[in-house]
């Protein structure tokens, strides 16, 4: 058995060839058969999920349901191995889209190597008692032992657990069997003589005290939180002078002082505790010291700092070697010193099932794989990407970071940061004091989430820290080796953040601007959303006083639903949207990040207009009915007149059908009843002569065509974009109804211009100036009605 897995393990570039599934491989001639086909297995069913072949349609049809009460897949005489991971893949993907590329974190061979341990351990299950117990051990004992030389742990026993909790409750559970004598046959009666108190440090990961009280059966009294320092030192490291003023206090009330848990490399920042004079201190006061954090990775290197050193003379300490290596699936790993193997027995930390021993079989597996070299060059491959970054992050301007060592931080956290004093001309920032945290919060959680989308492979998340706020972090040592992130990653990241910069701090710097922009105009309100990453968010509000409330709202809600959409047309990089998804403000639309050239006040002017031609359309709508029908009175008062006049004109004689004919052919009469049109837009009648004849023109004054802004705009310019600091060229900013979409027709006085200019009037069926008037035409209804006859 041992010769089986040393040959898997000696074949380093193993590959398994493309040949039909599940049958054994020339390769593995020399190999017991079960573990050989066990190999091919793992690999063709990692081809097959990683394939993105997805069942089809037709595929799924061929499936017959042949019992009513049985479910599908449970039918007949069952499926094979193939269409079952075949269901698989559909599962992982179901709800991806077909064309994007699939996100899946990056496996190696040493990730199937831990895949494989997983199916060996059920089949290592099943061998007898005593073979059995023998690999167990041996797999434990070795696995141990690897783990305690490369972490520099001496004397060290270990607890293989997939909660990566697990293993502090049992350190916890072995403390109180230790300290409270009686324990084992009295229970938690014991424990009111002396109320057991854990210490941990406020910068510890949420809820971690919490499910310690929930697994013993401890009340949350029996959980001290030791604030961090606020004066000297790192202010994510535990205050030691005030964590030995709430030993002596707990001590002095009868309390009994169990466990610290301190940090080396806090969940938020990556700061380390003081780790030698906690440990000091532990010893005065007899308490159980535990460690854990992302720089334990860092012992298995040569030179590392003193501060993580001080861990290996913990009393245990919990590892994470999977995301540290990118070995999927592997269980963490405590390791911890005790003399007494029946109290380990007692809490938990040893079994006598064999099979329990066997979660440390893919770690066993994994680490053989990779070799002291392959271990220790992931981990500093991590650490050199966390330098290289730290040192492209001093070169950008409004960049903070927040690191303990320069010179040997594996955490890089950083977040953009924008003084009062460095605001420009562009904008202003004053007034920004009150609120200027939550502002800069919500940039750099849009910064971060920007960061993480277009560059995944660095792993970047956001992460809010007491005293900073929310940051960005960069923790190599937890995606470097899951997500493959290489020294061209991080380029690509300091490059994208240097382009988002400039961004945030445009945007920072004219959110005052577009908030005095829009409380200038009445129909405009103003909502101070802090938490949105933008300009802000606007509203249109009817200028109708007469409504009531809730139709009042529907109104609102209708011409900000219809602003929102015309807004979403124009041709501008801003982007509008309806705001966060729990947002207590309705019908506001929320304008997003700007860049250096944009015009705030030819932005507000057009929202105030569009707004406005869209409440004025809408009560043209409202209004026509009624002007259809007066319209039509009007045209038949019109007509029937009209017809009177011809009967007049004409005399009696030319309407008897025989003499009529004779007096036309001796005098003939060219007099004729004209048509009417009616113009929706003005209310207004006009005869259908210049419809049929195109050698004059309409009785109004006709109108040329509106020079829009396209004429106007730089060739590729978008709108709301200045052409330039200091420059005197017109702009289409500078109008607000100079838009090219249409919203409204053209004045007058545009017109009467655009025509002196030109010398002519040029004639344009489809498109007519009507007299001023107070209702404007909704979009789509600029071209010619039909005639009412």
């Amino acid at each position: 058995m041992e010769a089986g897995i040393g040959s898997v393990k000696g074949s380093r570039r193993y590959r398994a060839p493309q040949v039909s599934a599940f049958r054994g491989r020339a390769d593995f001639e020399k190999m017991d058969p079960m573990l050989a086909e066990m190999g091919s297995q793992l690999s063709d069913a990692m081809k097959i999920l990683e394939s993105g072949q997805i069942e089809t349609v037709q595929d799924t049809g061929r499936r017959r349901l042949s019992w009513r009460d049985i479910p599908g897949p449970l039918q007949g005489d069952g499926q094979n191995v193939v269409t079952i991971l075949q269901l698989v893949q559909n599962l992982m993907h179901d709800d991806e889209d077909k064309q994007a590329p699939r996100r899946m974190q990056y496996v190696g061979e040493q990730g199937h190597m831990a895949l494989l341990g997983h199916s060996l351990a059920a089949y290592i299950s099943v061998l007898d008692k005593d073979r059995l117990r023998k690999l167990t051990t041996r797999i434990l004992s070795d696995t141990t032992l690897w783990l305690c030389r490369l972490f520099r742990y001496e004397n060290g026993s270990g607890y293989y657990h997939e909660d990566d909790r697990e293993g502090l409750v049992k350190v916890c559970r072995l403390v109180i069997n230790a300290r409270y004598e009686d324990y084992a046959t009295e229970g938690f009666t014991v424990l009111s003589s002396k109320q057991p108190v854990i210490y941990q440090s406020a910068a510890c990961r949420p809820g971690l005290g919490q499910h310690l009280c929930s697994q013993l059966g401890l009340p949350l009294s029996s959980l001290c939180i030791v604030p961090c320092n606020t004066i000297f030192g790192s202010q994510h490291q535990m205050d030691i002078a005030l964590l030995d003023k709430l030993i002596r206090d707990d001590v002095e009330t009868g309390k009994l002082p169990l466990l610290l848990i301190a940090n080396a490399g806090t969940p938020g920042a990556g700061h380390t505790d003081k780790l030698s004079r906690l440990k000091e201190l532990c010893v005065q006061y007899n308490v159980w010291f535990h460690v854990e954090g992302v720089n334990l990775a860092t012992l298995v290197l040569g030179n590392i700092s003193s501060t993580v050193t001080a861990a290996t003379k913990s009393d245990s300490m919990t590892l994470t070697p999977g995301p540290w290596l990118g070995l999927p699936s592997v269980p963490a790993v405590t390791l911890y010193r005790h003399e007494d193997p029946a109290l380990s027995l007692a809490a938990g930390l040893t079994s006598s099932q064999p099979v329990e021993k066997l979660r440390a079989l893919p770690l066993w597996l994994s680490l053989q794989y990779l070799g002291h070299d392959g271990i220790v060059q992931r981990i500093r491959h991590a650490s050199q990407l966390s330098q290289k970054l730290l040192e492209q992050l001093k070169s950008l301007n409004c960049i903070k970071t927040s690191v303990e060592d320069e010179l040997s931080s594996p955490v890089v956290v950083f977040r953009f940061s924008q003084d009062n004093s460095s605001a420009s001309s562009g904008g202003s920032m004053e007034g920004y004091f009150t609120g200027e945290r939550e502002v800069q919060d919500a940039l750099n959680r849009w910064l971060g989430e920007q960061l993480a989308l277009h560059v995944p492979a660095s792993g970047v998340d956001v992460v809010e820290l007491e005293d900073e706020g929310v940051c960005v972090r960069f923790n190599p040592l937890m995606t470097a080796a899951v997500l493959g992130t290489q020294e061209s990653d991080v380029a690509v990241l300091v490059e994208k953040l240097a382009e988002l910069v400039p961004v945030l701090s445009c945007t920072l710097r004219f959110r005052l601007d577009f908030r005095e922009e829009v409380l200038q105009h009445a129909a405009l309100s103003y909502i101070e959303e802090l938490s949105w990453p933008g300009l802000g968010a606007v509203r249109y509000e009817p200028r109708r006083t007469d409504l009531e409330e809730g139709k009042r709202q529907q109104e609102v809600e209708k011409i900000n639903g219809e602003l929102m959409k015309k807004l979403k047309e124009l041709d501008t990089d801003l982007e509008f949207s309806t705001g966060p998804e729990f947002t207590e403000e309705q019908n506001y639309i929320f304008i997003g990040m700007a860049a250096e050239d944009l015009d705030v006040a030819a932005l507000v002017e057009t929202i105030a207009c569009v707004g406005r031609e869209i409440e004025e359309s809408g009560k043209l709508l409202e209004n026509m009915t009624e002007v259809v029908r007066k319209g039509i009175l009007e045209a038949e008062l019109q007509l029937q007149k009209a017809n009177e006049e011809k009967l007049m004109e004409e005399g009696v004689l030319r309407q008897i059908p025989l003499v009529s004919s004779v007096m036309n052919w001796f005098s003939p009469v060219q007099s004729s009843i004209k048509g009417r049109t009616f113009d929706l837009a003005a209310g207004s009648l006009d005869t259908t002569e210049p419809i049929y004849s195109l050698k004059t023109q309409p009785n109004k004054e006709a109108s040329s065509e509106n020079p829009s802004a396209a004429a106007r705009r730089l060739p590729g310019q978008k709108l709301f974009r200045r052409s330039g600091a200091g420059s005197d060229t017109f702009s289409e900013t500078s109008s607000v109804c100079h838009l090219e979409e249409p919203f409204r027709e053209p004045l007058p006085a545009e017109t009467s211009e655009h025509a002196e200019k030109e010398g002519e009037v040029p004639y344009d069926p489809s498109h007519r100036l009507e007299e001023p008037s107070d209702q404007r035409v909704p979009e789509g209804q600029g071209e010619e009605p039909d005639s009412i006859r």
